[in-house]
């Protein structure tokens, strides 16, 4: 049986009073989840809700947590350019998807009158047999 790579995250939280949590987990919403109820760390508890401005994955736990240790070493100046780096990216993921989505539902369009334009022309050859 063959095991199922299991993703490895590192990620930084901002909290309801604008400070960073910087952590690593192996399922980012199970781990968020956790941080809004108040039962993943000491520090988010007490500024909550938090939401996820950051991630990365990883293969391994480790790879993970050295990048956990070294992004806690990182200025909160450093943190908010990676984060804006990353966010950039995103938005741009997302324009990326939005027009994949677009030239997908443009080619099914164009395959539904294409289809429209076939039905048509059947009935009319129907009807030319008919006659």
């Amino acid at each position: 049986m063959v095991k199922k790579a299991q993703e490895n995250y590192t990620y930084i939280l901002q909290c309801a009073d604008g400070s960073f949590y910087t952590g690593w987990t192996n399922n980012l919403q199970r781990r968020l989840k956790a941080h809004n109820e108040g039962k993943a760390s000491k520090y988010t508890r007490s500024r909550r809700p938090v939401k996820i401005l950051y991630y990365e994955s990883f293969e391994t736990k480790q790879e993970a947590m050295r990048r956990e240790f070294a992004i806690k070493q990182l200025s909160r100046r450093e943190k908010e350019r990676l984060i804006d780096c990353f966010t950039e990216a995103e938005q741009i993921e997302k324009i990326e998807i939005g027009k994949a989505k677009k030239k997908g539902q443009i080619k099914a369009e164009e395959t539904k009158q294409k289809e429209q334009i076939k039905g048509r022309r059947d009935k009319v050859k129907l009807s030319r047999k008919n006659k």
